[in-house]
């Protein structure tokens, strides 16, 4: 690493890597210098798409590179313990895809993990880290709307998706709630921080996975959360936030918002809208540059998306699974592993 360029890695070939690898190159002071998959042949197709100089075709080698500064760990959620504690332990940075893991036990061994070896470790939650977001937590924070009373929010794909898709999979980690349920989760948690109690039903599909979750969160502060998420039902992946001296809503795409529209009492309503110069709502070059900034400066966490909510996250997700009765391969009934997390 020099102070204008951070060298990366990226762990998997899939969809999600192959967008943020292509906003990563165009930030100036990113560097993509190897990629990984358990395939060499997708590893060295990847390195050709994007221009990428090493391919491996196993991850301890990606994570034993010491030309490495960061890399980014983007392979489906039940394989983010193992592949990011692999670069944690050889001295690596991780960025690492949401859901963090697929319970909090795993996530709070990655945490240690990083502490022991004083690496930098953050959750891909790019929403976080958007200008449009950091907008609204700001103004909630500085009481523009006074105090919190409810949060909503919800994120559905219409589907439907066959029994043999990712997303109805239970030895991926299949279902609604962990891979969409984790934003409005998110949201919810940004503005309110970790409820105090959870109420949650869902419609698990003959796999026993969850096809849809809605869960009412609760806060000590007398706030309530509402929050849903469904891979049968396209919804309009929107937010609002209630306060007892106005509302703010994002009425479309609330994790990659270009806009949301602030009402308080006795004002005519208030439209932020994103600055064009800060590219694309879908662009990930935000969760990029922070994870640049934090390495430069020394730090391994970052204050935007910090490790304890990370985990105060995990413990909900993990809370409504419990209640709705969705568990994984290799899990007891009280959500960890009973199974050794062994090296890929």
């Amino acid at each position: 690493m020099t102070a204008d360029t951070v060298r990366w890695g990226i762990l998997a070939t899939g969809g999600i890597a192959a967008a943020f690898t292509a906003d990563l190159i165009d930030l100036p002071d990113a560097e993509v210098v190897a990629v990984a998959s358990r395939s060499e042949a997708s590893a060295k197709t990847f390195a050709e798409r994007f221009g990428i100089p090493r391919a491996y075709g196993d991850w301890n080698t990606l994570a034993r590179d010491e030309d490495i500064d960061v890399v980014y760990v983007a392979t489906p959620h039940t394989a983010h313990r193992t592949a990011a504690g692999l670069c944690l332990a050889a001295g690596r940075n991780v960025l690492c895809e949401k859901p963090f893991t697929l319970n909090v036990r795993e996530a709070a061994e990655l945490v240690a993990l990083a502490r022991e070896h004083g690496r930098f470790l953050m959750e891909a939650m790019w929403m976080y880290c958007n200008p449009v977001v950091r907008r609204l937590k700001s103004l909630v924070d500085d009481g523009a709307i006074g105090e919190v009373r409810t949060v909503q929010a919800d994120f559905g794909l219409a589907g439907p998706f066959p029994p043999s898709h990712r997303l109805r999979n239970p030895e991926l980690g299949g279902g609604a709630l962990l891979d969409l349920g984790v934003y409005p989760v998110s949201f919810a948690q940004l503005l309110l921080g970790e409820p105090s109690d959870i109420a949650a039903r869902a419609v698990l599909s003959d796999e026993g996975v969850d096809l849809q979750t809605g869960a009412l969160l609760s806060w000590e502060s007398g706030a309530l959360g509402s929050v849903h998420c469904s891979i049968v039902g396209g919804t309009a992946t929107s937010a609002s936030v209630t306060g007892s001296q106005g509302r703010i809503d994002i009425p479309h795409g609330f994790f990659f918002p270009d806009r949301f529209v602030l009402h308080r009492d006795g004002r005519d309503p208030e439209e932020f809208t994103a600055d064009p110069a800060d590219g694309p709502r879908n662009s990930l070059r935000h969760e990029a540059s922070e994870v640049m900034r934090a390495v430069r400066a020394g730090e391994t966490e970052s204050p935007l998306v910090p490790l304890d909510g990370t985990l105060a996250v995990m413990r909900t997700l993990d809370a409504i699974r419990d209640r709705v009765g969705v568990r994984y391969p290799g899990e007891t009934p009280d959500g960890d592993l009973t199974a050794e997390l062994t090296p890929a």
